[in-house]
């Protein structure tokens, strides 16, 4: 399988699906939302599958899933919480390249209002700090590409993508 694809990942906010959108329209790509994948797959949203399975078992169906996604020239927005599948972040790495949105603490306490609503895995008593400390090792770990979002518009992060994309290429 060629390496064709771009795997975005990053913290609940930081614009995945978004630029993701953005990017496949660009690229003449198909657009995958890795989290609707779930859902239709499970036949739920992902906070029931949470308030069902629990913590653990909503990222063991995480894994499971988005190592079986099969894409070529797609843009794949995954969850936040994706980070936590050793074999789907093998997997994505196999088929393309991993680009991180990073976005600062401060950005995503204004955007993330409303944790639970959106189907936010953290576990019992965690705060956003420490989730966000907890998966920033992760993102970076995986990432081929890191575009710190700063204070970049949604079109600035898209166009720092397609350039680093290039460059990479």
């Amino acid at each position: 399988m060629k390496k064709d694809n771009i795997i975005l990942i990053g913290m609940p906010t930081s614009g995945k699906s978004t630029a993701g959108v953005i990017l496949a329209k660009i690229l003449g790509y198909n657009f995958i939302d890795a989290d609707i994948v779930i859902q239709k797959e499970e036949g739920r949203k992902l906070s029931q599958i949470i308030e069902d399975e629990g913590i653990d078992g909503f990222v063991e169906i995480e894994n499971r899933i988005n190592a079986s996604i099969e894409a070529e020239k797609s843009v794949i927005a995954t969850g936040g919480s994706a980070v936590y599948g050793k074999e789907a972040m093998e997997h994505y790495k196999n088929i393309g390249k991993v680009v991180y949105l990073k976005m600062d603490m401060e950005v995503l306490t204004k955007r993330l209002k409303h944790a639970k609503q959106r189907g936010v895995v953290m576990r019992p008593g965690q705060t956003l700090i420490s989730l966000y400390n907890e998966r920033s090792v992760l993102y970076e770990r995986y990432a081929d590409i890191t575009i710190d979002e700063k204070d970049l518009s949604m079109e600035e992060v898209v166009a720092e993508i397609l350039k680093q994309i290039s460059n990479n290429y």
